[in-house]
């Protein structure tokens, strides 16, 4: 009896050890375990209502719709950007003064290293990054990906870019994650507006891409 009450009470000791483990995560760079505050902390520098002032500093409105993917949509869209994603929709701000549109915002969640940044991605009318704001960071490392002298590398960016680090997309040393999470997002939130707003209205990546074979035949056989 005074042994089995002993085990008992040596296997009871050792579990919060073992769920302790469970939840301890190494980082490669540090060459470490991250700490208790470094796995709750979570810097906030804007509320998605600060940044759509920021996205849609002109418009007269913004109303927000939301974007639900059937499995064929999905999988379309992970083609394109080359990576799976768990989300099957999306809430899609749009910017609109009379009766044009001025552009489109997305709130993006993406992993960095050990856990999910959120960040807003402004798309204008064309299918240009117009923006790119920080909201929530989460890691010990890499918020640098919120200063504007690395992030404005993504305006002017289109759905037919690259949008992947050593193609068009200069890396930040020690915050490679991070800068793979947000450029993952951004080149989502791209293809997003492509499909479901720019092709319908004849304006998207299809069109551009049949302009493009026009001009480039004609030149070659003189018509």
């Amino acid at each position: 009896m005074t042994t089995r009450l002993i085990c008992s009470c040596i296997a009871l000791s050792l579990i919060p050890t073992l769920v302790l483990g469970a939840e301890r995560i190494w980082d490669n760079d540090l060459k470490r375990f991250l700490t208790d505050q470094e796995m709750s902390m979570a810097e906030v520098y804007l509320n998605e209502e600060e940044s759509l002032k920021i996205m849609f500093p002109k418009s007269e409105r913004v109303r927000k719709e939301t974007v639900k993917l059937n499995p064929e949509q999905k999988s379309l869209i992970e083609e394109r950007i080359g990576w799976k994603f768990p989300e099957d929709s999306f809430e899609v701000y749009i910017g609109e003064t009379g009766s044009q549109i001025d552009g489109y915002a997305l709130v993006q969640n993406t992993i960095g290293k050990h856990k999910p940044m959120t960040y807003m991605v402004g798309v204008d009318n064309k299918g240009i990054v117009s923006d790119v704001e920080l909201l929530v960071f989460r890691e010990a490392r890499g918020s640098e990906v919120r200063q504007k002298r690395f992030n404005a590398q993504y305006e002017g960016k289109s759905v037919l870019d690259p949008v992947r680090i050593n193609k068009d997309i200069i890396n930040i040393s020690g915050a490679t994650m991070s800068v793979r999470s947000m450029s993952a997002g951004i080149k989502r939130a791209l293809v997003l507006v492509d499909e479901f707003y720019l092709k319908p209205a004849g304006i998207g990546s299809d069109t551009v891409t049949a302009k493009k074979d026009k001009g480039f035949f004609p030149s070659i056989f003189g018509n």
